[in-house]
């Protein structure tokens, strides 16, 4: 059984798109960001970070005792590694998903996050902060366009690479990005966003949804940016 520490952000929706995809058996424990339940000492001593996703492993292959992971793009490995699924076994390819999934944690969630923050979040406009990430933004979308250019998928087929862009990528719009400049990006999304599983996966994360960015309380700002340190 996975325990699975969550919230329906992209970096959340990451991890319920594989575990729909592979069928593992697994509970949902909602860690809402708005309240501080990231800052809760239980959760930290999953997540020592406060951030989610975190997963819990109560049959880790060892056979000895839970394993607890953060990190989206560590949860994803660990779990591919886990079920032998959406993760090549050829060394080229295997790598190909590692520079793509690098990629995503590295460059495209961070930058496109910064986006999010500054031009949706941001308690005052920040002009330089805006024209600086919505730029970066549009030179990452355009990366991933020109690799999908001869293919469906980063790395050939359909893996974990994937499911960590594609929640990341299907929020263009609020970046201010043109879709229609990315034809590519546009097909993908279309292709992966079709799938029952992805499907399936953000309706789990409607049950969970708390509010829209405009509708956030003062606290609920304060809590998810006022740049609280933990404490264990």
């Amino acid at each position: 059984m996975i325990q699975l520490y969550y919230f329906p952000t992209p970096n959340g929706h990451k991890i319920t798109i594989f575990l729909e995809e592979t069928k593992l058996d697994y509970r949902i424990h909602p860690v809402d960001i708005l309240k501080g339940d990231q800052f809760e000492s239980e959760f930290l001593k999953i997540s020592p970070n406060n951030k989610m996703p975190a997963i819990v492993d109560t049959e880790p292959e060892d056979g000895e005792g839970p394993l607890s992971l953060f990190e989206s793009g560590a949860i994803l490995r660990y779990l591919a590694q886990k079920t032998e699924r959406f993760y090549p076994q050829r060394i080229r390819e295997a790598w190909e998903v590692e520079q793509w999934l690098t990629w995503q944690v590295a460059h495209f969630g961070p930058m496109l996050g910064q986006n999010h923050h500054f031009n949706i979040y941001a308690p005052e406009q920040v002009p330089y902060a805006q024209e600086r990430y919505t730029q970066e933004t549009s030179r990452l979308y355009s990366v991933l366009n020109n690799r999908l250019r001869d293919r469906d998928f980063v790395a050939g087929t359909y893996s974990i690479a994937d499911m960590a862009i594609y929640p990341w990528a299907i929020g263009w719009e609020r970046q201010k990005q043109d879709l229609s400049m990315y034809p590519y990006v546009a097909d993908y999304l279309n292709l992966i966003g079709s799938r029952p599983t992805v499907k399936k996966a953000y309706e789990i994360g409607q049950q969970y949804k708390r509010v829209d960015a405009n509708q956030m309380k003062p606290e609920e700002w304060q809590t998810l940016f006022g740049n609280k340190i933990a404490k264990t």
